[in-house]
């Protein structure tokens, strides 16, 4: 049986008790729980009641990029997952996600999911993207992520080949790393929602819109050599 290691980073987040919630309650069990705390200084309590059920690691506050990496580093799991701690699993997300990856031979994919609000009601129809083809995917991706972090499962032997997030991008890490394993692997898409993703006024998207605007924009130039490259040989297919 694969376990599958879900990496929670942290930051001053009343929702992490719901996060915790729907990973305590998965209806796969072969889980490995890391919550990450990037040096909080509030809501830390809302994690006591979970501590025999998780592996806890502190550190001073470094982004999350940060704190996925030192959650992936006491991975000890086949699959990597990343859980935001104002987000929800479905209850069945691991299991559905996983005998997916495995009937598909797969060492990436992501999932539909829905949108929520600060009282965890669903605001929108399914709100997940995943062009038709490996050219579609590689013309959408050059330009903007269309993947949810949080809906993702990377086999974790996937960082050997790729590295793991970038701590200098405090809002693209997730983007960049995308664009690096899409480059060497195929990206699979589960239609089923299976995340809830809650949408609130203190959340980075929207604090912070202007600098990430301009990380985007540096992580499309980094790749952008390689990724027409890559244009140009699926284009000659």
């Amino acid at each position: 049986m694969e376990k599958v290691s879900v990496v929670v980073p942290f930051y001053n987040c009343p929702y992490i008790n719901q996060a915790l919630e729907s990973l305590i309650n998965q209806t796969y069990k072969d889980i490995e729980i890391i919550v990450v705390n990037d040096g909080s200084t509030q809501h830390s309590e809302k994690i006591i009641p979970y501590l025999n059920k998780i592996k806890y690691v502190q550190k001073e506050n470094g982004g999350t990029a940060s704190a996925l990496n030192m959650g992936i580093q006491h991975a000890t799991g086949d699959y990597f997952c990343w859980l935001s701690s104002d987000d929800i699993y479905y209850p069945e997300k691991i299991e559905v996600q996983l005998a997916f990856m495995k009937e598909h031979k797969a060492n990436f994919s992501h999932t539909n999911y829905c949108a929520i609000d600060k009282k965890s009601r669903i605001i929108s129809p399914p709100l997940g993207v995943h062009p038709p083809n490996r050219l579609e995917i590689l013309k959408r991706v050059r330009k903007k992520n269309f993947i949810n972090g949080c809906s993702v499962m990377i086999d974790k032997a996937v960082f050997n080949h790729v590295g793991m997030f970038d701590e200098t991008l405090p809002y693209t890490h997730d983007y960049d790393l995308w664009i690096r394993i899409i480059q060497k692997f195929g990206v699979y898409y589960l239609p089923q929602p299976l995340l809830l993703y809650r949408i609130h006024q203190q959340m980075g998207s929207k604090k912070h819109a202007t600098a990430i605007k301009k990380e985007v924009d540096l992580v499309i130039n980094r790749h952008k050599n390689t990724m027409e490259s890559l244009l140009s040989e699926e284009l000659r297919k």
